[in-house]
C-alpha cells in the first residue's frame, strides 16, 4: 500500500496561480472558513472546470469575465 505524503505545518500545497493565498479551514461546528470571497472561488471554478451536468445537455459552457 502506498504511503500518503504528509505536509509539514509550514509547507503549503501547490495551487493555481489565481488561487494563491487560499486557505480553507473547518471550525468546530463544521462551517467552512475561507480566506477568499466565495464569489472569487465560484468565478475561478466557472472559468476552469467543465460542468458534467451541462455537458450531457449539449449546452455551451458559459464563460464570465
Amino acid at each position: 500500500m502506498k504511503k500518503k505524503r504528509k505536509l509539514k505545518e509550514h509547507e503549503q500545497p501547490q495551487v493555481h496561480e489565481k488561487l494563491k493565498g487560499l486557505e480553507l479551514k473547518i471550525d468546530k461546528f463544521g462551517e467552512i472558513k475561507s480566506s477568499l470571497n466565495i464569489d472569487q472561488i465560484n468565478q475561478f471554478l466557472n472559468e476552469n472546470v467543465k460542468d458534467k451536468k451541462l455537458s450531457d445537455q449539449d449546452i455551451p459552457h458559459k464563460k464570465t469575465k
